[in-house]
């Protein structure tokens, strides 16, 4: 029983972990940039092909070299996971923790 107990909560600290990995822009590969809602892969193919021509510098290098990436858009990708130099956006909402009163009630606001 005990072991049977541990595992579980070593299986769901693992998929925490997972759930709110933070997706570095300059580090990512085609796949995980993927896996930030609101990038598809015609966005990802437009950022790693702006950075081969060189790294982002910061949150506004970012918006400027990549088309279609304004103030709202970066604000919800950093919402998302995104971050340019192991830096979220600055002034941009924390995304809140599954399964938290704070996520649970934005689900239910975002279904009525």
């Amino acid at each position: 029983m005990l072991k049977k107990l541990m595992l579980a909560v070593a299986t769901m600290v693992a998929a925490m972990s997972m759930a709110f990995a933070q997706v570095d822009v300059n580090k990512a590969d085609q796949a995980a940039l993927d896996t930030i809602k609101g990038i598809g892969p015609a966005k990802s193919k437009a950022i790693l092909e702006e950075r081969g021509k060189g790294e982002f510098k910061d949150w506004a290098d970012f918006q400027k070299r990549v088309k279609g990436i304004g103030g709202k858009n970066a604000a919800k990708l950093s919402e998302a996971g995104l971050q340019v130099n192991g830096k979220s956006l600055e002034g941009a909402p924390a995304k809140p923790a599954e399964g938290t009163k704070v996520a649970e009630a934005k689900k239910d606001a975002a279904k009525k």
